[in-house]
């Protein structure tokens, strides 16, 4: 993955009048200390699926496991396009942070095994990392990778903003 800055962009439509765009320093700094994000993917007969997973932000990449028999991964199997979508619920306060992206199976057992260890650090998920896949006691799973296409900064209370990242 790339480490250029993206370009950025406020949307005047969608902002206060004072508001300014936010630096893609602070979403990427969500994107780091998220707990929980959402995943958005298309089942094969058109209709959306949304479901909540942990996930790790590493080397410009979000990366996020998933059983092969899951929704999700049947779905990525025919469509790698994905939204994955992290902030707060609190209306007057934060930082939404949506990514838009492909998900792409990682199988490099090295790198799986950096990304179990940030599994760990981050969530104290533990898993072993080999034959291209996550394994833990509950069996295996897939692993992907999402490179930002394009990322959305929704900044709530005043000033409030909609910034846009195109990478």
């Amino acid at each position: 993955m790339s480490a250029n800055a993206p370009t950025t962009t406020l949307d005047a439509n969608f902002s206060s009048p004072e508001a300014t765009p936010t630096p893609w320093e602070q979403g990427q700094h969500i994107l780091e200390d998220a707990g929980t994000f959402w995943i958005s993917t298309v089942r094969p007969d058109g209709r959306p699926h949304v479901t909540p997973l942990i996930a790790v932000w590493h080397d410009g990449a979000i990366y996020f496991c998933t059983g092969a028999g899951e929704r999700k991964a049947k779905n990525l199997a025919a469509n790698s396009n994905c939204i994955l979508t992290t902030g707060t619920n609190d209306l007057n306060d934060g930082l939404d942070v949506v990514v838009e992206g492909e998900a792409v199976r990682v199988t490099d057992d090295d790198l799986l095994r950096r990304l179990a260890a940030l599994w760990e650090s981050k969530h104290g998920w533990k898993f072993d990392a080999h034959d291209g896949e996550f394994h833990h006691e509950a069996g295996s799973a897939l692993v992907f990778e999402v490179a930002p296409v394009k990322a959305f900064g929704f900044g709530k209370g005043e000033p409030y903003s909609q910034t846009r990242w195109r990478f």
